[in-house]
């Protein structure tokens, strides 16, 4: 489309251009001619007085020197024989050729019967003939020579202005037909871009609403549809996670009531069935991840408060802690934390770590939330005073839990972890917590640039900060040494 409208917008051009280029072309050419034959004619003229006075060959010749066409030798004088009859003293016997002539004798006796000046093509240029009244009766004719160049000087100047002055309207036409073309076809090109993107399960993508009004509502329907995608979508991935959730819970408990059944037949049975049955879990629940379609972070409808988010799921998991004896830290959510990352995937991260704390510690072990805003970047971290994970570093980079004792472990947290946080250009970290036991970090960048060297250094530093700020409180609670 865009270079359809640049090629017609040329064709018009060009015909404009050619159309009113040609005719003024030829208008310039008969201009430099008739100024050519004017200056002819009237340096022509500047003998006449001379012809009307004396035919004496000396006196002709002195006058035609000393004009200028006469001193380059481009004027002469045609003279014919006098009627002696009437000829007075001092006039010439016979006819006389004063310069050089260059028309044909033919030519100048036409003139000269008829009366009336002409132009006659000679070598070179042309000779303008001029009929001039003696004072015997006599017509006498003065030829001017006037060189091609003179004809037609200034002429290839004009045209090549004009060739100039159309070749600039021609591009000057084609660069406005190209902004017009690029102005109306960008935003279909952006539509259909985003289309294609939309088909590919990138739920983020919208289309700017500018171009032609067309144009506009189109792409205020597409993102109007694209919204109404993604919203569905969520719903259907809530869903999901609350159902996980609530499987989660139960196997939790079960697997923990099957472990005090001792041993025998019947429970071994139970906790094989338990265990057959958290994979079976496992396994719906990665391939629910795998078939979701990504979104970008930070887009509408992406984000949600990370505070709520976290105090909610810590209520979920804490009647859980309650039966179990364990002891529930919960700190920085006491205020509003914007973050672009969905509510059902930072609930499903969380429920995930907790659900880690639960399965691979034991039973009155005490864990911890802390939530901190560095300005460009959300810390959440998850600790507890478990025994630890032997290799933190392997466990990151396979994906598995790295506990010990934790044999038969999908590694499915860690990763759902791992790729909420790298969503937003953050990252995940394992080290050694306040509490003696695992501490998972966990990045949430809000500007969507990956942190680096030096923001990792800050976030150790509010790690830091956290446990001292957790050790004085442990020593208040402890109250004074006795």
């Amino acid at each position: 489309m865009r270079w359809a409208l640049v090629k017609v917008c040329l064709a018009v051009t060009a015909m404009v251009v050619i159309a009113f280029a040609v005719p003024l072309g030829l208008v310039i050419r008969e201009m430099a001619s008739d100024r050519a034959f004017s200056d002819a004619e009237r340096q022509a003229g500047t003998i006449a007085p001379t012809l009307s006075i004396t035919t004496d060959r000396e006196e002709l010749t002195r006058a035609v020197l000393s004009t200028e066409p006469g001193d380059r030798g481009h004027l002469a004088v045609h003279v014919p024989a006098p009627d002696r009859s009437r000829a007075g003293e001092g006039a010439a016997d016979g006819p006389l050729d004063i310069g050089t002539r260059r028309a044909t004798l033919k030519d100048v006796e036409t003139v000269r019967k008829a009366g009336r000046a002409s132009i006659s093509e000679v070598t070179g240029g042309f000779a303008l003939l001029q009929p001039t009244a003696l004072s015997t009766g006599e017509i006498a004719v003065v030829e001017v020579f006037v060189p091609e160049g003179e004809v037609s000087n200034g002429v290839a100047t004009a045209w090549l202005m004009l060739a100039g002055v159309g070749v600039a309207l021609i591009v000057g036409s084609v660069a406005v037909a190209d902004r017009l073309g690029v102005r109306m076809v960008q935003p279909a090109q952006r539509l259909a871009g985003a289309a294609q993107d939309l088909g590919e399960g990138r739920l983020g993508t919208r289309v700017p609403e500018e171009g032609p009004t067309e144009l506009r509502s189109a792409a205020v329907a597409f993102n109007s549809m694209a919204d109404q995608v993604v919203q569905l979508l969520a719903n259907e991935r809530e869903l999901a996670a609350d159902l996980s959730h609530r499987l989660r819970t139960p196997l939790t408990v079960l697997r923990l009531n099957a472990a005090s059944l001792g041993e025998g037949p019947a429970a071994e049975q139970t906790r094989a069935a338990v265990q057959q049955l958290e994979h079976e879990v496992d396994t719906i629940i990665r391939t629910a991840r795998e078939q979701r379609p990504q979104t970008q972070g930070g887009q509408p409808g992406a984000g949600c408060d990370a505070s709520e988010v976290i105090r909610e799921r810590m209520g979920f998991w804490s009647a859980l802690a309650e039966d179990e004896g364990r002891e529930v830290r919960l700190a920085g959510v006491d205020r509003t934390v914007r973050i672009p990352v969905a509510r059902p995937e930072l609930a499903a991260a969380l429920d995930a770590l907790l659900g880690n704390v639960f399965r691979h510690t034991p039973e009155g072990t005490a864990f911890a939330v802390d939530v901190h805003h560095s300005g460009d970047a959300v810390i959440v971290l998850v600790s507890d005073a478990g025994p630890g994970i032997d290799d933190p570093k392997a466990a990151l980079a396979r994906g598995a839990s790295g506990r010990a004792g934790s044999s038969g472990s999908t590694g499915l947290g860690l990763d759902i972890v791992r790729r909420v946080a790298e969503s937003t250009g953050g990252d995940l970290r394992i080290g050694r917590s306040v509490l003696g036991g695992t501490e998972v970090r966990i990045w949430i960048g809000l500007l969507g640039n990956r942190p680096e060297r030096g923001r990792r250094g800050h976030g150790r530093r509010v790690g830091r900060r956290i446990g001292r700020q957790r050790r004085e409180e442990n020593r208040a609670a402890a109250g004074p040494p006795h």
